[in-house]
């Protein structure tokens, strides 16, 4: 074979059934935000297309960016997308070392140049030239400048690439800052959070390798299928928050309750991110659901914010939820019926949600497989018909 392989054949290669593989593109669409409609353009995408170069940097970080990505929930997410995506440089991950190591570095940006995509790892220092953050004797600052200049895009994963993260917090002695700040020219994509999902992290992939556009953005950079909605907004403890319910102690009996978690110092009502609908570890939970607070570390200068303890006293944009004291009134003079029915009908609405999201994955599956026996049946009656 001299075209490089599609990620459904190697796949195939790899014992994944059709059927596997298309529940593989099923869910990634879902997770994607795209209709069921478009599930085929997935599958058409993963069959066809050649696997898109990667290059996969690692500067000052922890790595738990690679980590949470290897963990994602669906089976094969690290077979197709990790292993298959022609991933030609990883400090962490790649067989070679040292001068070979380099030397695919080279080719890739030699030979791949306006081609591949850029993902990066960590912050970067610019101060004393850069020397806190060194690979191979260069500076992280000369390899970001380098390899963005013949990338396709750059993909800034977890709040380290994206804001700065902890590297960044004051008094930030290695001047460590985002790659946004030092690059320009080339799309940038950002996907913060301490870690980002993993499931965040493959479908934003995904939207790449099957459109090859850049999936819409916010006002940061951030996709707007993960990154539109608050925490806050997307939260099961939400009805609480809205009842004036509230933990006032980590060990209270209110805490035992699950009541909103927002006079703790909860910052989901200033976050964005897709924690409460994907949540982590295959939709098992997130922090909020095992009783700690958000901490917002998808928003920038999030280790700056703090104390992490302490509740938001004032919330931008939203006078009517502007203290939980406030909340507290406005639930006081409630009836218990409001309350109760608002919290049904909350439920019911998050019901109505899921139940709609899994009916257009479903259809989406229905659809392919539906043309896939299409196929199938032309080609017997093709081959009877040869036969006779």
């Amino acid at each position: 074979m001299n075209r490089p392989p599609t990620i459904w054949e190697h796949a195939e290669l790899l014992g994944h059934s059709r059927r596997d593989f298309l529940r593989f593109c099923s869910w990634l669409a879902a997770y994607a935000g795209l209709e069921a409609t478009q599930v085929p353009a997935v599958v058409h995408a993963l069959e066809t297309r050649p696997r898109i170069p990667v290059l996969w940097f690692h500067f000052q970080e922890c790595t738990c960016c690679s980590e949470s990505f290897l963990r994602s929930s669906h089976p094969i997410v690290a077979d197709v997308i990790l292993d298959r995506i022609s991933l030609d440089y990883t400090e962490t991950l790649q067989a070679a070392a040292g001068h070979q190591a380099h030397a695919a570095l080279q080719d890739t940006m030699t030979r791949r140049r306006g081609e591949y995509l850029m993902l990066v790892e960590g912050s970067i220092p610019t101060a004393e030239d850069g020397v806190y953050c060194c690979i191979g004797g260069r500076t992280a600052l000369d390899i970001a400048t380098e390899a963005a200049a013949g990338a396709k895009a750059v993909v800034a994963w977890g709040s380290c690439a994206s804001n700065g993260c902890i590297q960044a917090a004051r008094p930030n002695p290695t001047s460590a800052t985002p790659i946004h700040k030092l690059i320009s020219g080339v799309p940038i994509i950002k996907v913060p959070g301490c870690p980002p999902i993993g499931e965040v992290m493959a479908a934003t992939i995904v939207h790449l390798l099957t459109f090859g556009t850049i999936p819409q953005l916010d006002r940061v950079g951030r996709p707007m299928a993960f990154y539109s909605r608050r925490v806050h907004d997307t939260c099961y403890r939400r009805p609480n928050y809205d009842a004036g319910l509230f933990v006032e102690s980590w060990d209270d009996e209110n805490a035992r309750k699950g009541y909103c978690l927002y006079k703790m110092g909860c910052r989901g009502p200033l976050t964005y991110n897709a924690c409460a609908v994907t949540q982590w570890n295959g939709g098992t939970s997130f922090p909020i659901r095992s009783g700690h607070g958000c901490i917002g570390c998808s928003e920038e200068n999030f280790w700056d914010n703090g104390p992490f303890y302490s509740r938001l006293t004032n919330l931008p944009g939203l006078p009517i939820e502007a203290t939980a004291d406030r909340v507290g009134t406005i639930a006081a003079v409630a009836t218990a019926a409001g309350i109760g029915a608002h919290a049904v009908l909350t439920g019911i609405r998050k019901g109505q949600v899921i139940a709609t999201e899994e009916k257009e994955a479903k259809a989406g599956l229905a659809l392919i497989e539906a043309e896939e026996a299409e196929a199938d049946a032309a080609r017997t009656a093709k081959q009877d018909a040869q036969e006779r």
